[in-house]
């Protein structure tokens, strides 16, 4: 009778560390924002799009994010979308959406900087060329979803694109890009 006591408050020993010290797989959810910012000879611009897809593997215990496993996010070139249609089309032509249909990003490592705060190193890849980046992003936790908000600093050259032109070359782009993200994962 002991031995079967033994087994059982084993199981629920167990079971409940489990519970407590879990890996789960999130989804991106639909409500995430994806936005590359720049400027021109005429203009700041801003393209946004909210269609990205992913999945996250994250190590949570006591309703706290200790690890981040795996992330992985798959975004469509041609949903972000600017306030004009022609600028739209130079920017595709830029990705070379015809050969290199979506953005990508695939995680490498992450490291946990304080409650909040973590460093992700990981690829993206736009237009077919593939670099790494350390991104610094704020998580945060509200009713079984996390948010994971941040930005990076890249160029055009950085993935071997030039700045876009318009009118006849008389309208630029710069060669700064800021891409910024604000990932829900439920």
């Amino acid at each position: 009778m002991k031995t079967i006591k033994s087994i059982l408050l084993t199981v629920l020993f167990t079971t409940a560390t489990l519970q407590i010290n879990a890996q789960r797989t999130y989804n991106v959810n639909a409500s995430s924002t994806f936005e590359v910012a720049g400027t021109s000879t005429v203009h700041d611009w801003v393209m946004k799009s909210t269609e990205g897809t992913g999945t996250a593997n994250l190590t949570i215990k006591d309703s706290k994010l200790t690890e981040i496993n795996s992330l992985s996010i798959s975004l469509l070139a041609e949903s972000l979308k600017s306030y004009k249609a022609s600028m739209d089309k130079v920017a595709y032509e830029a990705l070379d959406t015809e050969n290199h249909q979506n953005i990508e990003y695939v995680l490498k490592s992450a490291t946990k900087i304080d409650d909040t705060t973590w460093n992700l190193t990981g690829v993206y890849t736009i237009a077919g060329v593939s670099r790494e980046f350390v991104t610094q992003v704020r998580v945060t936790y509200n009713n079984g979803t996390f948010t994971l908000q941040g930005s990076n600093q890249i160029t055009f050259a950085d993935f071997e694109m030039a700045p876009p032109k318009a009118a006849l070359g008389v309208v630029k782009a710069g060669k700064d890009l800021t891409v910024i993200f604000n990932i829900i994962l439920s």
